[in-house]
């Protein structure tokens, strides 16, 4: 989905007969196909062979563009035997009721996942029951022109400078901009905040409104804004420098000196899933070292099977600028963990948007 600083009651009321017409689709008679929700991109057969060779064409794939959106549409009665929502919000989702957890023992390349992300808080519970199955990693970053902008200071504050200002993008999430945002206010986003903390995130929000020329979750079009070089900055994925830099646009995905942010992403399975089997099976050839070997090399994403990396030279994790295991990434990293004022900095992030 995307979304802009500004908001018609047109372009809402046609996202809302969208959503409706998705619902009433997933609410539809059951055609014996697993239904997987995902981030846009995650859709390729590329990432689960083995699952098309077993089930051909036994798949519905459904896309979002943030996992906010994902969860409100989960709530409004969307369930799909699957989903694919980051670390931060996996505490919302089993509040909410959605999920059950899943069997281990029936999870062949669970012992091929690294340690450092089976052990995260909240994955796996006291009963050895799996919650969410990890299964990409990446950053979040701000990627520039290195032509346009000259020996920048490696420092969030970057999407914040006014000399920037009609050429910055950033993304329209409470876990990337708001967190930034308190990272920069010197408030911890990881604990609960109070509400003259909660002010001073919105006080550099504010800073940074009139500078950004959109919230947006479409890297797509921000890609085609930095090749065209009317943005010299914004918040991405590791996707974004990674297309880019095949496009030959001199661009760099920096370190900042606050910390890139590190997210962890993974599969859960909903409270009323009709195809555990094929769910299981699906889990499977998506933890299979060939699927995350091509999440690694085609978006420059880091894959939770230790196996995956085994299979990428060094000279290419070199280039993409990802180090063979998360566990060294994320002692450099801030790691994008469930924020306990998430409804509050969504709240605050949204009137700021709107000119609050």
């Amino acid at each position: 989905m995307r979304t802009t600083a500004t908001r018609s009651w047109v372009v809402g009321l046609a996202a809302f007969a969208l959503n409706a017409a998705l619902l009433q689709g997933a609410l539809a008679a059951d055609d014996g196909k697993l239904s997987y929700f995902t981030w846009s991109g995650y859709e390729l057969p590329e990432f689960h062979p083995a699952f098309e060779a077993a089930h051909p064409k036994a798949v519905d794939i459904t896309v979002f563009g943030d996992d906010d959106d994902a969860l409100s549409k989960a709530r409004a009665g969307f369930h799909p035997d699957l989903a694919h929502p980051c670390y931060d919000k996996i505490e919302r989702w089993k509040q909410a009721g959605l999920i059950q957890p899943m069997d281990k023992s029936r999870l062949k390349n669970w012992d091929q996942i690294f340690p450092v992300l089976q052990k995260l808080p909240g994955i796996v519970d006291a009963d050895g029951k799996v919650w969410m199955v990890p299964w990409d990693w990446g950053n979040t970053s701000v990627l520039y022109r290195t032509d346009l902008v000259k020996n920048p200071e490696a420092s969030w504050k970057m999407l914040f400078d006014k000399q920037y200002a009609g050429r910055i993008a950033t993304i329209d999430a409470v876990h990337d901009t708001p967190l930034v945002a308190a990272l920069l206010a010197g408030v911890d986003p990881f604990s609960k905040m109070t509400p003259e903390q909660l002010d001073k995130v919105g006080a550099v929000l504010r800073q940074q409104r009139p500078l950004v020329t959109t919230y947006t979750t479409d890297m797509t079009s921000v890609e085609q804004s930095l090749a065209s070089g009317e943005l010299v900055a914004a918040m991405t994925w590791n996707a974004s420098a990674t297309a880019l830099k095949k496009q030959n646009v001199p661009v760099a995905f920096m370190k900042p000196k606050e910390g890139m942010l590190t997210w962890v992403c993974g599969m859960v399975m909903l409270k009323d899933a009709k195809h555990v089997d094929l769910a299981y099976d699906f889990i499977n050839a998506r933890l299979a070292p060939e699927s995350g070997e091509k999440l690694i090399t085609e978006y420059g994403y880091g894959s939770a099977s230790q196996a995956a990396f085994a299979k990428v030279p060094a000279a290419k994790l070199e280039e993409l600028q990802l180090p063979n295991d998360p566990e060294t990434m994320l002692k450099q990293t801030v790691l994008t963990k469930p924020i306990p004022s998430n409804d509050e900095l969504a709240k605050l992030f949204e009137r700021v948007k709107a000119g609050g």
